[in-house]
């Protein structure tokens, strides 16, 4: 029986979560006919034949179109509006794909790290594939196991590996099969899955590091004086080597031994497997990796076996390390199984056999504190996140063979930068080597300037915060119209703890922890936490109260602590909490089973636990101070209540004037006068003024040149004024009953 097929029209508009996934979506009506199911794998035919996968189209969505993203319609050979030919395609799982892509990603992305990142996803020869993983995976194990893919995907390959591309040069059984666990992916003239034999390398070719039990000889050690910002960590480290490896006798002189068993922890980037290799070769050891996520992913069997091999392995040939690489995937703290009881068997033997082990983990909370044993991972070496001074160390490690321009500055690059940990600003530098080169491509002499640091600056994020609501804000308080006396408030309780943390320490003053502002809806609270973060060169967490509540039991808190886990590591940081009286309202009070109520225990214990604040500010927002439980209000917490006010005539004014900065405004238009006339306009008000103004010049003429007077007259009778008398009456009488 034929196959049926349907002829659609390709538009060039994925959703967020498919582009680059090998995801094409159809209205309901195509896939009834062509008798398929969201997830099913879809032949699609254009200048050339690919697949993808196929999913329902949303509201509003044509029955003509097929709806995909630029990667795919590059493997069809197709722009947008061309003609697809759409069929239905058996699910064949591949035996092996082979893929070839740029030398450092093949140098730094281990087999299996590639086969999780191509996971769910139907390949053909010939096709370019992402390394952005499915989002939606159908078991929960295997959903894991893709996270730590791409959380160790940013490490090894910087932010570059979210716009990376490989080409698949051969896939087998054949063309458009589903990659699944049982895939063999083997990078061309390199290792593959499995344990399969690495094949000879052509001459002038580079191949991935295998990340199984075979020995990384380290010729691409890094010498420790290359690792700004970790000599502390890399001498208690060589220490501990040098006295295990090679004075064991002195040890025996006195009667005692040595674990070498450490737990190394760090944000992700920070450069972990760079220090444990430095060391390593410092000593004279010999480094075996192993990505625990790699490991988690085989059946329980298939995994102990692979542990003892590895562990048999690093135990022959004299000082070794073995280097377990994100250890939470094998040893989780929420749900140890029988893998973690193995693994720490494992681990006891390995260490009591001289062999140095190393865990390394961006997450030290999620993993199982049984490791910490005094026979297993008995020492505890962490790697901060670096403060401006180590960036700029950083950076001028990593600019030593790049050719800079005379008005680079590195200590503007490196106060620029929060957040960033090592692998970031490498993939700064090299985005930075990219921008100039696209500007200099005949010259013979090219240089990197600041502005290619500056454009640089625009795409790259720090890969810590990648999951997250993270942007650096681009306005400033100056920005701000009005409200003198807060912006200074502000300044001083947010800004200087971040721009000052010397000063506050030299004068032995605690930095408050936190700031509540309360006011009117539209006055500009959420505006100026914006404000101060593009002031303080702070990045911004940005969360409704509301999203961080759960129905399920637990899940709340742990949203809590782990917002305040991505602070810490992003820092300098402001969490921002809009609509805190529905996160945290008065104890006792609620009808939903306790969620808030342990909230609001999560949240103190941030606030003021055992794990401090540094280089963290809280800024809350709320209409309705009296709602927020009373707890979170003393000193030490949100400590700073302060009252945004209605803007008055001065105030509207300057708000106008900032509203209207890139606004043609004629010279008959008196935002003076305007401000004096808008009485209970708030700030968002004044700005819908300015822009309705500018769509009655539209509405006027497409061609219009200015905004007049005539424009804002039509915009003042269709905006009206949203505050509510009696809800400022209240406010300002509250703000009146606190000072």
């Amino acid at each position: 029986m034929a196959q049926p097929d349907l002829t659609l029209t390709a538009s060039l508009r994925p959703a967020a979560l498919d582009a680059r996934r090998g995801i094409v979506r159809l209205h309901p009506e195509a896939l009834t006919a062509l008798g398929l199911r969201p997830g099913d794998p879809v032949r699609l035919a254009g200048r050339r034949e690919t697949a993808g996968i196929v999913a329902a189209a949303g509201g509003g969505a044509s029955s003509a179109l097929l709806y995909a993203d630029d990667l795919t319609l590059g493997n069809l050979g197709l722009r947008d509006g061309a003609s697809v030919r759409v069929s239905p395609l058996p699910l064949i799982p591949a035996c092996r794909v082979t893929l070839t892509g740029p030398v450092e990603v093949a140098a730094a992305v281990s087999p299996e790290m590639l086969r999780l990142a191509l996971l769910g996803k139907v390949v053909t020869a010939g096709d370019d594939v992402s390394l952005l993983p499915q989002d939606v995976l159908p078991d929960a194990s295997t959903r894991s196991l893709v996270e730590a893919a791409r959380r160790s995907l940013a490490t090894t390959v910087g932010f570059a590996w979210t716009s990376t591309l490989l080409t698949v040069v051969a896939v087998d059984p054949s063309a458009g099969s589903l990659v699944t666990m049982d895939t063999v992916v083997a990078w061309e003239h390199g290792p593959a899955t499995h344990g399969e034999p690495v094949p000879a390398r052509p001459p002038g070719t580079t191949g991935a590091a295998p990340a199984t039990d075979a020995t990384d000889d380290a010729p691409d050690a890094p010498d420790v004086d290359e690792l700004p910002g970790l000599r502390a960590q890399a001498e208690e480290l060589t220490e501990l080597f040098d006295l295990g490896f090679h004075h064991r006798e002195v040890l025996g002189r006195l009667g005692t031994t040595i674990s070498l068993g450490v737990l190394l922890s760090g944000p992700a980037g920070s450069g972990k497997s760079a220090l444990v290799r430095a060391v390593a070769a410092r000593v004279g050891a010999r480094v075996h990796p192993l990505w625990a996520p790699e490991v988690a992913a085989l059946t329980n069997q298939a995994a102990a076996d692979r542990l003892r091999a590895a562990a048999t392995a690093v135990r022959e040939g004299g000082p070794a390390v073995l280097l377990v690489t994100d250890v939470e995937a094998l040893a989780p703290a929420d749900e140890p199984g029988p893998l973690a009881t193995v693994f720490r068997q494992v681990l006891a033997e390995t260490v009591r056999a001289g062999v140095a082990v190393v865990c390394t983990t961006g997450r030290p909370e999620s993993v199982d504190p049984a490791l910490r044993a005094p026979d297993l991972l008995s020492l505890r070496i962490s790697v901060p996140l670096p403060d401006p001074a180590l960036r700029r160390e950083q950076l001028t490690v990593l600019t030593r063979q790049v050719p800079l321009a005379d008005d680079v500055r590195l200590d503007e690059v490196a106060g620029r930068t929060p957040g960033f940990v090592a692998a970031d600003l490498a993939a700064l530098v090299r985005e930075a080597g990219v921008r100039a080169a696209l500007r200099q491509k005949s010259a013979r002499t090219p240089t990197v300037s600041m502005a290619d640091f500056t454009a640089a600056l625009e795409v790259v994020r720090p890969t810590t915060m990648a999951a997250s609501t993270l942007e650096l804000a681009s306005v400033t308080l100056d920005d701000v119209g009005g409200l003198a006396e807060v912006k200074q408030t502000l300044t001083e309780s947010v800004l200087w703890p971040l721009t000052y943390p010397d000063t506050f320490a030299r004068l032995g003053v605690q930095p408050p922890r936190g700031v509540l502002l309360y006011g009117p809806p539209g006055c500009g609270k959420t505006y100026l936490v914006t404000a101060l973060a593009g002031s303080g060169r702070a990045n911004v967490l940005s969360v409704k109260g509301a999203e961080l509540l759960s129905k399920w039991v637990g899940e709340s808190e742990r949203a809590v602590r782990e917002l305040f886990r991505r602070a810490r590591e992003a820092a300098p940081t402001l969490i921002f909490l809009d609509e805190v009286d529905a996160l945290a309202p008065v104890r006792g009070q609620a009808t939903d089973g306790g969620t808030t109520d342990r909230v609001v225990a999560a949240l103190l214990t941030e606030l003021d636990g055992a794990e401090t604040l540094r280089n963290v500010v809280v800024i809350a927002a709320t209409n309705r101070p009296d709602l927020v439980d009373p707890a979170l209000l003393r000193p030490g917490r949100l400590g700073r209540l302060v009252y945004v006010p209605p803007p008055d005539g001065p105030a509207r004014a300057e708000i106008l004037r900032a509203a209207s900065r890139h606004v043609p405004l004629a010279p008959d238009v008196d935002l003076a006068a305007l401000g004096a006339e808008l009485t209970g306009f708030s700030a968002a008000d004044c700005a819908a003024v300015v822009r309705e103004a500018a769509l009655a010049a539209m509405r006027e003429s497409l061609a219009a040149a200015t905004v007049t007077a005539a424009h804002v007259a039509v915009a003042r009778e269709r905006v009206r004024p949203s505050l509510d008398p009696a809800q400022v009456a209240w406010l300002a009488a509250y703000a009146a009953g606190r000072d």
